[in-house]
């Protein structure tokens, strides 16, 4: 015994995993070498065309995003620069005093050098002599400068408290301590530190020189005095400043002291007043200015002035003690600057102002340092060498400069440098936040250094203004080192709009934004003409300036995918300037009108070649209106391309049928070069079907493009489209048949591998052409209800799809046809095993075949068309099955159960456990009449005719009113044993006499008949000339109650029409079951029988399941059942009259 029933084929379980389908997303299918090549007019080169047009639209999906946008990082084009804007140029005079001024700077340099400056003097005259090699030598007998230290006393922090309240009354005494009044070095026991006194009695004059005192601060530990001083220095390496600071006392009484005694705070306060009252009482009241307890010693500092660094220093410094036995605490700031009064140069002995020097200086080692041999030149941020900080430090120094007079100078030199050898941005806008740091902090500039930096504001702005003119020239969209230099730009010129207000003498140009806004409009026009004229100049013809124009609208949509995902956002964020709106509206205007003059131009010369570049271009256009669309809050009706479809619609129309005639011959190109093979081993289907998809592809693609705009023309468009496409789609499938018929088939090949392709192929196109037609959806004029295709399109799609679904049916039929010999072969080797083999065994070689064929199926077909022939497969051995059975009659059960176990392995065979056929599917149908027929082969002859009465019971009319209906009562008398039946009226019966009427008689009999052997059939009255007859006749039947409660039993209603030269014919059947009549169901409980409700039962013909227990009868040689069959056909015949 096999397990035959556990069959399940592999094969089918692989179903769900098989690729359905798949379209190249490279483009067309490559053809072989052994391919012939395309001929001309096949619609390749017009394919071709389209795209291109299409991959145009690829990037223009959506808003652009900068990372799609920056594409390159090379270095950013070079900006224009002019020698004639930087400094001018400097006499030979000025040129020699300027290099005195330098070598006078480093030979007298003072103070102490940073880490990062150069102390030695060779190098920094070397360095001088490299700057200007021709440069004079300093003169000689020349006057060392005067040297001045300035002093910034800011604050002091964490001073000691000498008043009873806690706290002190600060003042700070500063001078500065020549080389004789030095302190001596300390001593073994004692240290002693100089300190200035108001009353010395150890007499002489106090040994500082110009002593300056600050202000008090009443009441603080933390005093703040920011006072600046200025102190002649006599020898810089020798002298030194002192500073003390004391705390203020004033001369008191002991009365005025015990007064204040309630302003004492804490116990150390109150201690520190006692003793001096003590103090106060011992000198009687009358301290004089000399003595020693009238100011208190907070701390001291002495600094010298040799040690203070070139470039100045803001520094805490830590109080000291004038002895050891001295306590004191805290910190103190100060701001120290070594500078020069006088200087023995030919510049200041001609009054040129320091910072005027300083800025010629800047520039000479500037141009010096920024050697444009050097690569990358125009990044180059201003880092000057170790010699030239250093000198440009010690003039600055020297010359007083403040730390906002060296930046705007700085500033200057390099903005103005900038215009003559590009420099960084980035270097630029940070001198112009150092300035701005000390713009704030600073008092304002003189005169003539806040004219001269207004004057570079001017030329920067003016400099900046030109490069944003030709901003897609210096700054291009696609450099990311260009749109950063241009961020950097701007950033320049909306940090000089900070400095406008603080301007006292003059002002720059106060509405930057507004000179930006009207570069950028000025830069757009002349970027456009520049365009027109060298792709489409008006000197042309009008269709030789149309491919020109199309290529001037794409460049004016991809500048403006630039400025949205770009430019805009750099203008927005840094000069609140809407440049992509301002752009857009100017651009979109120009190419509107210029659309619109050619097309007015081209109208009168409409041709294949004009239609399809007016095509083109409306397709761009419509682009660029939908980008405006696209950004929230924006409205393309306002747009001056709004309404322009109008002048293109004759040449879309022509358009749209080049493309009708153009898919057809490319169609007929795939399909003679196809060989009606998979392309390869991941695709079921061959090349033109690839082929196909894409056109129709490329179709919904483009329409989408199109999007044309009035509802009523694309409706006109989509319909006619939709339906060429119909066309196209059926002419392919035609072609595949052609083509299919052509080929010789292999002898004895029952799955034909180009049959599978081409059912493959049919599917494939199937389901591109109703995607494309789902994408051919146009705005209705009244919107329906969304996701709803509009009403042509929906028919023709429908209409596509029944007729592909046909093709596909017959290409299946075609398939399984060649199946069918075979089929009938292994079936009747069922139907002929002999009795002694198991059932197994019998069905063995069916099942073989079966999983042999099904193997190469699945290998060749997609999952649709697999199920496809799965279910044609499954009919056609349903039928066979049944084909056998009524070729072999009246034989034995074992027979008929052999096919049973037949049709349940094949079920569990096609189901495959969920992974094939659905069992609703399976068993639906003829499965349904076969496993009917089977299990009435196995019944006895009674058991047939009880189905055959079951089987009208559960029948019921499909068609209603066709046939009529009777109404009837009926109740069983159990005291009398007898059934009563009353029929009452017929109505809408069927006409069936040549005068439109009938002449009705209604047949009561009892069945099946073994049950009622001894019970006749009775008749009502023929009611002439009527299709609503009424009877009102009763029948009584005397039958036991067991009987009518036996498995069929009923009452059987036959109307027949009375015919008085012919046989009677038959009207109509209905069956009532007896089970459910009052009295045998139920004992009848009092009142009258008759008044029991009606019963209505519609009339009908007997269908095929009742039909199929009478062909069981049939094949029985038994006398019961050839009698029963007898008696049914002489009904028959009545029946062959019916229309």
């Amino acid at each position: 015994m096999t397990t035959l029933l556990e069959i399940k084929s592999s094969v089918l379980r692989q179903v769900q995993a098989c690729p359905t389908f798949r379209r190249r997303a490279e483009g067309e299918p490559a053809a072989t070498s052994a391919d012939p090549p395309e001929k001309p007019g096949d619609g390749v080169e017009f394919f071709a065309h389209m795209r291109l047009i299409l991959k145009k639209g690829e990037g223009r999906q959506g808003l652009p995003c900068p990372e799609v946008l920056l594409r390159s990082g090379s270095p950013a084009p070079a900006e224009p620069v002019d020698p004639s804007r930087g400094l001018r140029a400097l006499t030979q005079e000025e040129v020699e005093m300027l290099y005195e001024e330098a070598l006078y700077t480093v030979l007298y340099r003072a103070g102490t050098m940073g880490p990062d400056q150069v102390d030695d003097q060779e190098t920094l005259l070397g360095y001088l002599q490299q700057v200007s090699p021709t440069g004079p030598t300093l003169p000689a007998g020349l006057a060392a400068p005067t040297y001045a230290l300035k002093v910034s006393v800011m604050r002091a922090k964490n001073l000691l408290a000498k008043d009873p309240n806690g706290f002190s009354d600060p003042y700070c005494m500063l001078g500065i301590l020549p080389a004789s009044g030095a302190p001596r070095e300390p001593g073994p026991r004692t240290e002693q530190r100089f300190s200035f006194r108001k009353g010395s009695k150890r007499g002489g004059p106090l040994p500082a020189k110009c002593i300056q005192v600050t202000e008090v601060k009443s009441s603080t530990l933390n005093p703040v005095w920011k006072e600046n001083f200025v102190f002649e220095i006599e020898d810089v390496s020798t002298d030194q400043l002192h500073l003390d600071i004391w705390d203020h006392d004033d001369d008191v009484s002991l009365v005025e002291a015990c007064r204040k005694l309630n302003e004492v705070i804490g116990l150390k306060g109150m201690s520190r007043y006692f003793k001096q009252i003590v103090k106060s009482a011992r000198a009687n009241g009358t301290a004089g200015p000399t003595e020693d307890h009238t100011d208190d010693f907070l701390g001291c500092l002495n600094i010298p002035v040799r040690e203070v660094p070139v470039a100045g220093e803001d520094r805490w410094f830590k109080l000291e003690p004038r002895s050891s036995a001295s306590r004191v605490q805290g910190d103190c700031q100060l701001v120290l600057k070594l500078i020069t009064t006088q200087r023995d140069t030919g510049m200041s002995q001609r009054g040129r102002a320091g910072f005027l020097s300083y800025m010629l200086l800047l520039s000479r080692l500037l141009q010096f340092e920024h050697r444009s041999e050097e690569p990358k030149a125009s990044c180059w941020r201003g880092e000057l060498s170790g010699p030239a900080a250093t000198i440009l430090c010690l003039h600055g120094a020297q010359n007083n400069l403040s730390a906002l007079q060296l930046a705007v100078l700085h500033w200057q030199v390099s903005s103005r440098h900038h215009q003559t050898r590009t420099l960084d941005y980035g270097y630029l806008l940070g001198l112009l936040e150092d300035m701005q740091a000390h713009w704030e902090e600073a008092s304002s500039l003189p005169q003539g250094q806040e004219e001269s930096l207004a004057d570079s504001f001017n030329a920067f702005s003016e400099f900046g203004l030109r490069l944003l003119r030709q901003l897609r020239d210096f700054f291009p969209a696609t450099n990311s080192t260009a749109v950063y230099r241009l961020e950097l730009l701007l950033k320049c010129l909306s940090k000089m709009q900070i400095f406008q207000p603080s301007f006292e003498v003059c002002s720059f140009r106060t509405e930057l934004n507004a000179d930006i806004s009207a570069a950028l409009k000025r830069g757009n026009r002349e970027w456009y003409d520049r365009l027109l004229n060298t792709k489409s100049p008006r000197e042309q013809s009008g269709p030789q300036r149309l491919a020109g124009l199309v290529e001037l609208a794409d460049a004016v949509y991809e500048d403006l995918q630039s400025c949205y995902g770009i430019y805009a956002s750099l203008f927005h964020s840094i000069t609140d300037i809407d440049f992509f709106t301002l752009t857009f509206r100017q651009l979109e205007r120009l190419v509107a009108e210029e659309a619109w003059v050619l097309t007015e131009e081209l109208s009168p010369k409409m041709t294949l070649e004009v239609a399809s570049g007016l095509f083109e271009l409306y397709v761009t256009l419509a682009d660029i209106q939908r980008f405006w669309s696209s950004i929230p809050g924006r409205d393309s009706r306002s747009l001056a391309l709004a309404g322009i479809h109008g002048p293109f619609l004759p040449a879309v129309k022509l358009w749209l049928q080049v493309l009708r005639d153009q898919v057809r011959w490319r169609l007929q190109g795939a399909v003679d070069v196809d060989t009606l093979e998979p392309m390869d081993a991941s695709s079921k289907h061959s090349s033109s079907a690839a082929s196909a998809s894409l056109c129709f592809s490329h179709i919904q693609e483009l329409w989408a493009r199109l999007a044309w705009p009035d509802p009523a023309q694309a409706e006109a468009l989509g319909t006619q489209l939709s339906q060429d496409l119909c066309a196209a789609t059926l002419f392919y499938t035609e072609l595949l048949r052609k083509k299919v018929d052509a080929q010789p088939g292999a002898a004895g090949e029952a799955v034909s591998e180009p049959l599978c392709v081409v059912l493959n192929n049919v599917e494939l196109l199937r389901k591109a052409a109703g995607q494309t037609l789902r994408g051919l959806a146009w705005p209705e004029v009244t919107s329906g209800p969304e996701g709803v295709l509009p009403r042509p399109l929906l028919g023709c799609a429908q209409a596509l799809d029944e007729d592909l679904q046909q093709e596909v049916h017959t290409v299946t039929a075609h398939l399984t046809s060649k199946m069918v010999a075979d089929v009938r072969k292994y079936v009747q080797h069922i139907s002929l095993s002999p009795d002694s083999i198991q059932n197994d065994e019998a069905v063995a070689p069916l099942m073989k075949y079966l999983d042999e064929k099904l193997a190469l199926l699945n290998t060749s077909l997609v999952k649709e068309n697999l199920s496809r022939v799965l279910e044609a497969l499954w009919e056609l051995l349903l039928q066979a099955i049944l084909r056998a059975l009524g070729a072999n009659l009246d034989v034995s059960a074992d027979f008929y159960g052999r096919f049973h176990f037949t049709l349940e392995a094949l079920v569990s065979f096609f189901h495959a456990e969920g992974q094939g056929l659905p069992l609703e599917s399976l068993k639906d149908g003829s499965y349904k009449r076969l496993e009917e027929e089977l299990r009435l082969h196995q019944c006895s002859t009674r058991e047939c005719i009880e189905q055959y009465y079951l089987d009208k019971l559960k029948q019921r009319s499909l068609e209603q009113k066709r046939f009529g209906r009777l109404s009837v009562r009926c109740h069983y008398e159990a005291a009398e044993q007898r059934l009563v039946v009353e029929v009452l009226h017929a109505a809408d019966l069927p006409p069936l006499d040549a005068n439109g009427l009938s002449d009705p008689f209604v047949i009561v009999e009892l069945g099946p008949p073994h049950l009622f052997p001894l019970v006749r059939s009775q008749r009502t009255q023929v009611k002439n000339r009527t299709l609503h007859p009424v009877y009102d006749e009763l029948f009584y039947f005397s039958v036991p109650a067991e009987a009518c409660r036996r498995r069929g039993a009923c009452v059987l209603f036959t109307v027949m029409d009375h015919d008085w030269l012919s046989t009677n014919d038959f009207a109509g059947e209905a069956a009532l079951g007896l089970g459910s009549v009052g009295g045998i169901a139920r004992p009848q409980v009092g009142g009258s029988a008759r008044a029991r409700q009606p019963v209505t039962l519609h009339l009908r013909r007997p269908r095929a399941q009742v039909k199929s227990a009478l062909r069981m009868l049939e094949g029985r040689t038994n006398k019961e059942a050839q009698e029963f069959v007898k008696r049914l056909k002489e009904l028959e015949k009545c029946m062959e009259a019916d229309p």
